[in-house]
Order: C-alpha cells, then sequence, then structure tokens
C-alpha cells in the first residue's frame, strides 16, 4: 500500500499522560519523528533538549496560544505559528488560558536540504 492514514481518534495512536500522542508510530514512517501535544489551559511541558537524539524540532500550533521558553527566551506563539527550534536549546512549553494543540516534526538536521528545489 502506498499510504496511511491515521484520524485524530484513531485506536492506533499511543497517548503519553493524555496529552503526548504518538502519530509517528501510528504512521508507521522512519523519515521524520511527529506527535501531537495537546496541552490543557495553563499546562506546561517537560523542559528538555533534543542533544541525544540530535533532532531539530519544529512545532506548528494548530489551536490556541501559549509560549515557549528557549534558552531563556520567552517566545510566544498562537495558531498558525511555526517554531524551529536547534537540538542543542532548552526549551519548555506552555499552554495558555485556552490551552493548545501542537504538531511536532523532528529529524536531524542535514547539511543542506535534499528536497524539490521548485516547492
Amino acid at each position: 500500500m502506498g499510504h496511511t492514514l491515521v484520524r485524530a481518534d484513531d485506536a492506533s495512536v499511543e497517548s503519553f499522560r493524555g496529552r503526548f500522542f504518538k502519530i509517528r508510530k501510528a504512521l508507521g514512517t522512519t523519515a521524520v519523528g511527529i506527535n501531537e501535544i495537546r496541552f490543557p489551559a495553563g499546562a506546561e511541558g517537560i523542559d528538555h533538549d533534543e542533544v541525544e537524539t540530535g533532532h531539530e524540532e519544529i512545532y506548528i500550533v494548530t489551536e490556541g496560544a501559549g509560549h515557549f521558553v528557549v534558552d531563556g527566551e520567552r517566545i510566544d506563539v498562537r495558531a498558525g505559528d511555526y517554531l524551529r527550534v536547534a537540538p542543542q536549546a532548552r526549551r519548555i512549553a506552555h499552554a495558555g488560558d485556552d490551552g493548545m494543540r501542537l504538531t511536532v516534526v523532528a529529524a536531524r538536521p542535514q547539511p543542506a536540504y535534499d528536497g524539490r528545489a521548485v516547492l
């Protein structure tokens, strides 16, 4: 089969603490890490870096708003924003008053982009 479809309520999506949803595993992809995080109002994530994995992370805010603290700098985010964080940077997400839903895409940085130049 040339595709995999996973819906938000799909039973194949493992959940960690009811907030972190393992989309990569459900899709069966090895190209990138991809997960979804659903924060209730006022919740915060885990302060961490990705030195061990070497992963650059891109956070895509799909619902709500909040802020990240990246290496001590506060960065406000809202639905429609994209935030890239380098592997060595410490980061933590904080949901705003209405909560925040994020898609996280992660992979090791490459020497150069190897995709299509026209897109």
